[in-house]
């Protein structure tokens, strides 16, 4: 594929100005960043003014599940603007009813019930409301190494340094450590080990919170932006005893890991577990118009039944949003979107970095499945030390940047966070593409390999 663009210097030039006069970009020193400006995309790529081309190892930010610009979910999204663009969400509209359908036969058990919001941290605040109104506790739990969303509880619950600046500390939110082997806070040398102490872990600190005060636990089915730790096996099944031994509402976030992302249309399934909420965004329709939302088990479901939920959006079910949904649904089943993420990562993904790791000595790592994975970077094999601190910055984080220039230099948008690179591709990538990819990250890890020792 190339350009559909002739490179146009001046006009990108152009954007950029504006974006530098006006755009305000979230998590960033606005003096410090210099925003690409793009061109187009399509499928697996995206292109700039300049006409380079790079292959999209994002996802944008892990939502383009079947890549930019299909032109079946384009044609939706115009077909429902001709016929009706927008709609209050009190009203029976049809292809809301459908989107609201199409998700709740694919979510795990009895997620039945369907609210929609704009995106995942709002789908993580009306869980969390739900979860609270339905117990009448306050308290919620939640991991380090975690993300939910940038909104007001959603931002409190997240394990990760973004929470510091906005951390009220009053929120009703604990944190707790949930398993990761690599880097064991229970020092484990097995996933057994790992799973029985993280869930021994868990109940104590529930018991001493007491429990209760406590209304939910929240954890991303496999963590996302944290570094993708795929929990051990029993880890969720515990988990959710645990919960149903304490009245606690189990709530699982597939915001990034849901709709065909670990080669499953949930991760909820690889682990054969039914939580009582599920929020999900991002992959629902591609990321193509916002849209979120909470599937509600038919207990919860019931509280509101005749009590009356005290939480709604003005654009919650937005057709546009919801023609997109139904859409991109249509597309991953015939096109078999979700059998291939799991054939990638079986045959393609997963065996390429692997064979990666063994090569160089900076990757200490390789976790992942389907098309959701992360190359843990490393100074040193044997102690594990990262190849930047924690949350570094600045010179700190010289040698990640490095990196990532690299990755660039070869025609890969890479996913960067902290010491970790994720390989986060469409979920209907092709081999070739991966193979690409594959090749760009070689190039890109020797430039690590030159800080480990």
């Amino acid at each position: 594929m190339t350009p559909h663009v002739v490179p146009d210097p001046r006009a990108g030039a152009a954007v950029k100005a504006a974006d530098r006069a006006h755009v305000f970009h979230s998590w960033s020193a606005q003096g410090l960043i210099d925003p690409l400006a793009v061109a187009g995309a399509e499928g697996s790529y995206f292109w700039d003014y300049d006409g380079n081309r790079y292959l999209d190892f994002t996802s944008g930010l892990v939502y383009t599940n079947i890549g930019y610009q299909h032109p079946k979910v384009v044609a939706a999204i115009q077909e429902q603007a001709a016929k009706l663009t927008t709609f209050a969400p009190a009203f029976a509209v049809d292809v809301r009813s459908e989107a609201a359908r199409l998700i709740a036969e694919r979510t795990p058990g009895d997620l039945d019930k369907i609210f929609f919001t704009n995106g995942g941290a709002e789908a993580v605040e009306n869980a969390v409301r739900m979860a609270r109104l339905h117990t009448g506790r306050h308290k919620v739990l939640s991991a380090f190494r975690s993300y939910h969303g940038a909104t007001s509880t959603a931002i409190n619950l997240t394990g990760d340094p973004r929470r510091w600046a906005s951390d009220t500390g009053s929120a009703g939110v604990v944190r707790f450590w949930a398993p990761f082997l690599y880097r064991s806070p229970f020092y484990a040398t097995t996933e057994e080990q790992e799973c029985e102490r993280a869930l021994a872990h868990l109940e104590d600190t529930i018991a001493f919170e007491g429990p209760a005060t406590i209304a939910a636990i929240i954890l991303e089915t496999i963590p996302g932006t944290a570094g993708i730790m795929t929990p051990p096996p029993g880890y969720l099944t515990g988990v959710r005893e645990i919960c149903d031994k304490y009245g606690i509402v189990f709530v699982l976030d597939e915001v990034m890991a849901g709709f065909g992302r670990t080669g499953k249309w949930f991760a909820a399934e690889h682990f054969g577990v039914v939580p009582d909420l599920m929020t999900f965004a991002k992959g629902v329709n591609s990321g193509y118009v916002p849209l979120g939302g909470v599937a509600i088990s038919e207990r919860i479901a019931a509280t509101f039944e005749t009590r009356p939920y005290p939480g709604g959006l003005t654009y919650s079910g937005h057709p546009l949003a919801c023609a997109a949904a139904v859409a991109t649904i249509q597309v991953m089943e015939d096109e078999k979107v979700v059998e291939n993420a799991a054939r990638i990562g079986e045959q393609v993904l997963g065996p390429g970095l692997r064979e990666l790791a063994e090569r160089h000595p900076s990757v200490g790592e390789v976790r992942g499945t389907g098309v959701f994975w992360a190359l843990d970077l490393v100074k040193n094999k044997e102690t594990r030390e990262p190849l930047v601190p924690y949350n570094a910055a600045g010179e700190a984080n010289a040698p990640m940047a490095a990196f990532g220039a690299a990755a660039k230099k070869n025609g890969l948008w890479p996913f960067v966070n902290m010491n970790r690179t994720h390989a986060v591709p469409a979920c209907n990538v092709t081999d070739d593409e991966v193979k690409e990819g594959l090749a760009a990250l070689d190039a890109a890890l020797t430039v690590a390999d030159e800080h480990t020792v």
